[in-house]
């Protein structure tokens, strides 16, 4: 029989950054709520392959990201998985949810519902951030700085909700760009309040596992609507490669790296920058991720066929802008831009005229992009294995 005490019900928050601590299963929970915005918003821009339809994406996206990493920030110093903390992460998901479901109609008719939604998760991270600004005294000034982004955030946002057209637009991205400022303040006037160097990657990571499962999916629909024929299976199987390359690069090279920079650098000096690198760094890398996946599944829906020129570059410049992102946590977490050249950097230009060369045939073109991953990742690991490329992986 066991003597172990149950943890009550209602704890205070308090800071959890020098605790052994993993991803909760409430935070995969949580996560589940996000792969419904990302199918979304991609089912949109497939309906809308055009540069118009490609920036609306890559704006949503942000939007949605941005909407995550604050709450992951939250949690990842003051999460204590009280039955207080638990309802609020519930209710946050419910509101993602609704901000799933009015996705596609998020630039239209359904903005008003979106903002709402995206408005009641500010409203939970306020009340979550004022529990904790009483409960944990020694942080109070990072938290005031929070609750100040996240409050005039959530203003802009309220305001949004009853105007239309540009207008609304322009407080969604003012509400996004000062809320976003909090962390780089934070570590410039908060307290000496760090964050938890293990548990934030691995969030980081499922995340980035999140869109790359919309790749996956993207290979599964377009096998499906091109009726399973051969020359879509082909690009399919050609194109997980591709996927898997993705993934590869990021989860034993250039995210392990940054991982490994970020623990090692933090440790010396809190104030580096090298946290804030990491963090932003994520946003090219999620959104060319998620742009990609449009691309793949426009890449084996017509694989000997005509694509748009939007579906062509969905592919391409979404990868070159994931490598771009992987370069950039790389080179921000180290403090040195040569960390990331000649890899991964040295690919990105070639990945891009790979989209200008329109006379290939679309299997062909995956296979072109599927060989210089693959060959990413091959120089990758000689550079790992030779000690230019230190990661948490060796």
């Amino acid at each position: 029989m066991s003597n172990d005490r149950q943890a009550p019900l209602i704890q205070p928050p308090r800071l959890r950054t020098d605790e052994e601590r993993q991803a909760t299963r409430l935070e995969l929970f949580f996560d589940l709520a996000y792969v419904l915005v990302v199918a979304e918003l991609a089912h949109s821009f497939a309906d809308h392959l055009d540069l118009g339809g490609a920036a609306t994406f890559a704006a949503l996206i942000t939007v949605t990201w941005w909407s995550w990493v604050t709450t992951t920030l939250y949690a990842n110093r003051f999460d204590t998985n009280d039955v207080i903390y638990r309802l609020a992460k519930l209710a946050m998901t419910g509101a993602v949810i609704g901000m799933a479901a009015s996705a596609q109609g998020a630039t239209g008719g359904d903005g008003a519902r979106f903002a709402a939604c995206y408005l009641a998760t500010r409203i939970i991270l306020l009340l979550l951030y004022a529990r904790a600004y009483r409960h944990v005294p020694e942080a109070r000034h990072t938290i005031a700085i929070y609750l100040t982004g996240a409050g005039a955030a959530a203003v802009l946002w309220a305001a949004s909700i009853p105007v239309e057209g540009t207008a609304r637009y322009v407080l969604w991205a003012a509400g996004i760009l000062v809320e976003a400022a909090a962390p780089l303040v934070a570590t410039r006037l908060g307290d000496d309040v760090p964050l938890h160097l293990e548990h934030m990657p691995e969030r980081f990571g499922l995340f980035v596992i999140l869109v790359l499962g919309e790749s996956i999916a993207s290979l599964a629909t377009g096998v499906h609507d091109a009726h399973w024929s051969a020359s879509s299976v082909v690009s399919a199987v050609v194109a997980f490669t591709a996927v898997a390359a993705l993934w590869w690069v990021y989860f034993d090279l250039g995210g392990a790296a940054g991982k490994r920079e970020l623990i090692e650098d933090s440790e010396e000096d809190e104030e580096s920058g090298s946290v804030d690198a990491y963090i932003y760094g994520h946003l090219p890398l999620i959104v060319g991720l998620a742009i990609a996946a449009v691309g793949i599944e426009q890449f084996v829906v017509h694989p000997a066929g005509e694509l748009e020129p939007a579906a062509r570059w969905a592919l391409h410049g979404g990868v070159a802008l994931y490598l771009v992102g992987v370069a950039v946590v790389m080179m921000g977490t180290s403090g040195r831009w040569r960390s990331a050249w000649p890899w991964p950097a040295a690919v990105i230009p070639v990945i891009a005229v790979i989209g200008f060369a329109e006379a290939l045939e679309p299997v062909l073109a995956v296979a072109a992009i599927t060989l210089v991953l693959v060959a990413t990742v091959l120089a990758g690991i000689y550079e790992q294995r030779r000690g230019a490329l230190r990661t948490t992986e060796t």
